[in-house]
């Protein structure tokens, strides 16, 4: 069994992924828990002995800040919180979502300025390690005070309450603590307002959004290269003295693995009788490069987060401070995540254009990519779906971090929406795919009338595969059974693999 243990060292992205995906379980290294351990310590001396208030912990919250509560009722008041705040609707959150808000509650406590007590993190691991997988909601978040009610229904199940996923079955929290012989949490001071404060929602599902964003950038190359092949475009335009004027880093990485991808390809050289391509062809350097470097922006920004403490009061005990900020507040990550829906959907949208223009009847490929167009329709549709995806991608792209809606009566004046944006942000992703996807079984199509034998190495084995799963279309038949095994060809395989780089 592998173990990654939470530590003060930096969470990168390829970590997260092989935690989630190589299902490994998750452990406290020393350090952490002797930060857990002494900031808890100091947080009781302080409520022992400081008469002045302490937002959260001694008050109540929000615009609730100014009455005082007793020490006798302070475990009740974070329990409440929890309890009060879990008002989350829509629709649930996916496992691997739920287990990235766990790593990432887990990993920002661990740092020792949230001041919970170490058996509280021990049970958030606990849930991770036996994967008990709270229910959680899409709907309900502002993204100011963090993600409040995600966060409640993520940490409803420590007090035995709300719902788990759990042997494939949702059941009661308390069924689950029963048989697992576990004891409900009794909160201690600041405890709720330590889970609850946090941007682990937005972060979780920025965070998946990038590392399919990561592949997802390599499939558009890899399917891009695929349907310039079968449109007998020139390769001029991907040569590396064009991209080196103009500097920016992705057009030049793009322009890079065209020339690899399509190394060894006879038909990418051979004589052309056309002067240039359509944009969507010939800028494939500058529009997937423009996206990679938002993403890599984007990654940038949300590797800060996952590795940042963000609750709220901040509790330093080396300077004897108890800071009552802003950390949680989501307008970091609302405003790269509205930055990196749009980059990706523009992936979405040269594809989809690239597909218009490989069913166009034009150089020498047959109309809508069959034999034998007006007794068969073809691929006609397939454009269609991709349109409408597309356009839909579209809509999806309005900023949702330009919004704000006062709340707790005027204390929470200007909120993210980061949450929004992340739910929108998802979608456009799981779009991208389904429009590759589309792109795919176009490209590898227009292949079957062109001398496919004569292409690239690389590409020969992405066809050779592609075509056990998605057979070339000789006549009508239905199609959308092949498209989503298409979709899944994407989703499944890594498409570093073609480019041996896994």
């Amino acid at each position: 069994m592998e173990i990654h243990h939470i530590s003060p060292d930096r969470v990168s992205f390829s970590t997260l992924k092989e935690i989630l995906f190589h299902k490994k379980k998750l452990a406290l290294s020393k350090e952490s828990k002797q930060k857990i351990i002494a900031c808890r310590a100091y947080l009781d001396e302080k409520i022992k002995n400081q008469e002045e208030p302490i937002y959260g912990v001694t008050t109540g919250f929000g615009s609730l800040c100014n009455h005082s509560i007793s020490r006798e009722e302070l475990g009740t008041l974070q329990k409440n919180l929890v309890m009060s705040h879990a008002c989350g609707m829509g629709d649930e959150l996916a496992p691997e979502l739920v287990r990235l808000m766990l790593v990432l509650k887990i990993q920002s406590l661990s740092y020792g300025h949230s001041g919970v007590r170490l058996e509280t993190v021990e049970r958030l691991i606990g849930f991770f390690n036996h994967d008990i997988l709270p229910v959680v909601y899409s709907q309900g978040s502002l993204g100011a005070s963090g993600d409040l009610s995600p966060l409640a229904h993520l940490s409803l199940p420590l007090l035995g309450l709300g719902e788990v996923n759990y042997k494939g079955m949702r059941m009661a929290s308390a069924d689950v603590l029963i048989e697992k012989g576990w004891q409900p949490l009794e909160l201690a001071s600041k405890e709720g307002l330590a889970l609850l404060n946090g941007t682990q929602f937005m972060a979780a599902i920025g965070s998946y959004c990038l590392i399919r964003a990561f592949e997802l950038s390599i499939w558009a190359d890899l399917i891009g290269a695929l349907s310039l092949e079968g449109y007998d475009g020139r390769i001029e335009p991907f040569f590396e003295q064009v991209h080196k004027v103009r500097h920016h880093k992705g057009q030049i990485e793009t322009a890079a693995r065209f020339r690899k991808i399509l190394d060894g390809s006879q038909l990418i050289n051979h004589k052309k009788n056309h002067v240039q391509d359509p944009y969507s062809f010939r800028c494939i350097p500058q529009v997937h490069g423009a996206s990679k470097d938002a993403v890599s922006y984007v990654a940038g920004v949300f590797e800060n987060e996952i590795n940042a403490v963000t609750d709220n009061p901040t509790l330093f005990a080396d300077d004897d401070l108890i800071i009552s900020a802003g950390n949680f507040h989501g307008q970091p990550l609302a405003i790269t995540l509205d930055f990196l829906g749009i980059a990706l959907a523009e992936l979405g949208n040269i594809s989809e254009r690239r597909v218009y223009r490989l069913i166009s009847g034009t150089r020498r490929l047959p109309s809508f990519l069959v034999a034998h167009p007006g007794l068969n329709s073809g691929l006609m549709i397939l454009q269609y779906t991709a349109a409408s995806i597309a356009s839909q991608n579209k809509q999806l792209c309005t900023p949702a971090s330009v919004d704000s809606i006062e709340s707790s009566q005027g204390q929470e004046d200007h909120v993210s929406m980061g949450a929004n944006a992340a739910v929108k942000t998802l979608k456009i992703v799981e779009n991208i795919e389904k429009i590759l996807a589309i792109e795919l079984i176009n490209a590898s199509q227009a292949m079957a009338f062109r001398e496919s034998d004569k292409t690239s190495p690389v590409l020969k084995k992405l066809m050779e595969e592609f075509r056990e799963v998605v057979p070339f279309v000789e006549d009508d038949k239905v199609m959308y059974p092949e498209m989503a095994k298409a979709l899944e060809f994407i989703a499944t395989r890594n498409p570093e693999k073609y480019l041996g780089l896994s």
